[in-house]
């Protein structure tokens, strides 16, 4: 007999299962209920049809009802809620335009996804005030900027929503707040990088406020957790997101410490006929190996279909189950003309996860500087000691910069460390890269330091505690790059005088700096063959401005 599968959830990784388990059993019955109004919805695209980038509201529209039942013989019922599970029965009921409905199955994946958080602050019911995570959230914002033509907004929120949306805002001529109550917007990446997707907002027109959150919200003005107002004729929620568990729990499924739906390895939760895939399971780090939610787009597609796949296996001779492995939580997001990126752990999640943490991070050219427009690529690795074993990457630039971390994400899948990235075979021609690409750069850097050549401190470490009395910093650029400002108190000697003035060199620790990393590498290698203790500071003074460093002039 014909399986009965029904699927709860219809966007991204339930869309996904419904059409692989039909491209694997022509004689399954497939079911999918949707609560929503739209089946199978590009929501990574909302923001850009707000922006005005994506001209047709058609184009967000992957697939119709109508479409997947010609397509696939897939019944989809949008607008229809799950609103019971009985496992035991084997039943779900469900109520929408027909009234209820009781569906029953022979394997169920759920597929709810999850939920922006709106934080319960007084004046968040008005009309100005929305959230951005379905095709109606979008029309609402679209209807209220087209008809009230709102002047200033504030977006609640520093994550990839809250950032796409200052851009679409400011885009349409609505001068934007982001506010933040973390210490630093885009919580994904270290706080050097965080802070210059900061400077680029702020560079474009897009104001951005750290360590407050709103309070109230009023007719025409937010008032803010430090006792500051701000314009407000437009107020958008992007605080984060919780999994959508009702249902789950309601029907007995067991949860995740990490606040998800518990999955095995073959995303089977608790009972043996129910599947779950996307941002409403709990699954695995890679790297830290601990419990994770990672409620992104790229891992719930892959989740459905696996979801999918392995619920043929246990009916469909030749269809093999196949474990999940867990994610790397990659990601990428468009700062007006630039990109940033990360995959993997960041230093600070590295450390927070015990693990022994270096760094090695590079400011170079995109493709060969010598080619006509070569950009500043800032890419940054994090490793294990003293193994070497890649653990996180991040990337900030104009170019290059999503290209570097895909191509990490590989390594990290391979389970690569900086040793085999030193060797890395890159493609090079002097549009694309350079000999060296700044992947094998880094890892030269890092590798330099696992190997003693050239030991590197973190600019945030060295930030977080004063000097002792045994130390010193050197600022080795030059008098130009120096006079337009240093760190307090450092000695400016430039690299190239440094051989003839080893003697203003005091014997102490030297932590070194120049302006990207590269000339304090070379500044190390004379002092520590003349018997001076040095170590470079990782990205130089570029980072460490990023870090948090006074520019004194």
């Amino acid at each position: 007999m014909a399986k009965k599968i029904l699927i709860i959830g219809g966007v991204a990784g339930g869309a996904t299962a419904a059409a692989r388990l039909r491209r694997l059993d022509e004689t399954a019955d497939i079911t999918v209920l949707e609560r929503g109004p739209y089946v199978s919805f590009a929501n990574c695209g909302l923001p850009y049809f707000l922006s005005g980038d994506i001209k047709k509201r058609s184009q967000l529209l992957l697939q119709t009802p109508e479409g997947f039942w010609s397509r696939y013989r897939v019944d989809v019922k949008t607008q229809t809620e799950a609103v019971e599970i009985r496992p035991t029965e084997k039943v779900v009921k469900a109520r929408g335009p027909e009234g209820d409905v009781e569906y029953s199955y022979d394997a169920l994946i759920l597929t709810q996804g999850s939920n922006p958080i709106v934080p319960p602050l007084p004046g968040v019911n008005q009309e100005q005030v929305f959230k951005l995570w379905t095709i109606p959230d979008m029309d609402r914002i679209q209807k209220f900027l087209t008809e009230k033509a709102p002047a200033t907004a504030v977006i609640a929120g520093g994550g990839f929503i809250g950032l796409e949306m200052a851009e679409a805002f400011h885009h349409r001529g609505i001068k934007t707040t982001v506010v933040e109550l973390a210490p630093q917007i885009m919580a994904t990446m270290d706080k050097e990088f965080a802070a210059a997707v900061q400077k680029q907002l702020e560079a474009d027109g897009v104001a951005v406020k750290t360590g407050v959150g709103l309070a109230s919200i009023g007719p025409k003005t937010v008032q803010l957790s430090d006792g500051s107002e701000l314009a407000a004729d437009l107020v958008l929620l992007s605080v984060g997101v919780r999994s959508e568990l009702t249902l789950a729990k309601a029907a007995g499924l067991a949860l995740g410490a990490a606040g998800g739906l518990q999955v095995d390895e073959f995303l089977r939760t608790s009972d043996p006929n129910i599947w779950a895939a996307g941002d409403m399971i709990e699954t695995v780090n890679l790297i830290s190996g601990k419990k994770a939610r990672i409620p992104l787009a790229g891992p719930a597609n892959r989740q459905g279909r696996l979801a999918a796949t392995n619920i043929a296996s246990t009916y469909l001779p030749g269809v093999a189950a196949r474990r999940y492995r867990g994610a790397f939580g990659s990601s990428v997001v468009k700062i007006f003309d630039t990109t940033a990126a990360s995959t993997g752990l960041t230093e600070k999640a590295a450390r927070e996860a015990g693990l022994s943490v270096g760094t090695s991070t590079v400011h170079k050219g995109h493709h060969a500087g010598y080619y006509p427009g070569a950009e500043i690529l800032s890419l940054k690795l994090v490793w294990e000691k003293p193994s070497g074993r890649l653990l996180g990457a991040q990337a900030f630039g104009k170019q290059g910069v999503e290209k570097r971390i895909d191509a990490l994400a590989v390594a990290l899948l391979g389970k690569l460390t900086v040793q085999d990235l030193a060797e890395a075979d890159f493609a090079y021609a002097p549009p694309y890269s350079s000999a060296n690409d700044p992947i094998n750069m880094a890892a030269f850097s890092a590798q330099n330091a696992l190997e003693g050549v050239c030991a590197l401190t973190a600019p945030d470490q060295l930030l977080a505690r004063p000097l002792t009395k045994d130390e010193i910093l050197l600022d080795v650029r030059t008098l130009g790059e120096h006079a337009k400002g240093h760190a307090a108190g450092a000695l400016h000697i430039p690299l190239d005088e440094l051989r003839d003035n080893l003697a203003q060199v005091p014997a102490k620790k030297v932590h070194v700096y120049c302006k990207d990393g590269f000339q304090g590498y070379l500044a190390v290698r004379i002092l520590k063959q003349n018997g001076i203790d040095a170590d470079n500071i990782a990205g130089g003074w570029t980072s460490m401005v990023r870090c948090g460093w006074e520019e004194t002039k």
